[in-house]
C-alpha cells in the first residue's frame, strides 16, 4: 500500500482495532488492543489509563509496535514501529476520547465515551510512525 492507501485503510468503518506493543521494565512485550484515529499529520492517537500496563510502560519507554489488520479474505494489515508521545492535558484527552469514542460507538454515543475517558488518570497517547509495512489483499 502506498501513503494514501495506509491512511484510507486505517480510517475506514466500522473502525478497527488495534493491536498495541509496548515493552515491560523487565523487557518483555506487552500487547492490548486499543481504539484510535488518527490525527492530520498521520499520527494514531488512542487513550489509555496511566495506571494500566501499558499507560506504565509508555511512561518509561516510548518504543512502540501497532498492528491494524483485516481479518477477512483477501486479508490485508498494516504494521507501525513508532514512538509515542504523552500527554495529561485533560482538554485535550477528553476531546480526543469523545472523538474516538465516536469513531467506534457512534455519533450518538461520543460525548458519553468522552466523559467516561476524557478523565484526569486517562493519557492521550500519539504514535508516531517510523517504519510502516502494509500489505493489501494479501491472499489474492
Amino acid at each position: 500500500m502506498d501513503e494514501a492507501e495506509v491512511r484510507a485503510f486505517l480510517s475506514e468503518l466500522p473502525a478497527r482495532t488495534a493491536k498495541l506493543a509496548t515493552v515491560r521494565a523487565d523487557g518483555r512485550p506487552h500487547l492490548a488492543p486499543v481504539w484510535f484515529d488518527l490525527d492530520d499529520d498521520g499520527s494514531l492517537m488512542f487513550n489509555t489509563s496511566q495506571n494500566s500496563v501499558k499507560g506504565r510502560n509508555l511512561l518509561r519507554d516510548d518504543r512502540v509496535s501497532m498492528c491494524i489488520d483485516d481479518d477477512h479474505p483477501p486479508f490485508s494489515f498494516v504494521m507501525i514501529e513508532g514512538t509515542a508521545e504523552v500527554s495529561r492535558d485533560l482538554a485535550t484527552v477528553r476531546e480526543w476520547a469523545t472523538r474516538i469514542g465516536g469513531r467506534y460507538m457512534g455519533a450518538d454515543r461520543a460525548e458519553e465515551y468522552g466523559a467516561r475517558n476524557g478523565v484526569p488518570d486517562e493519557l492521550l497517547v500519539r504514535v508516531r510512525p517510523g517504519l510502516v509495512r502494509a500489505v493489501a489483499d494479501l491472499a489474492d
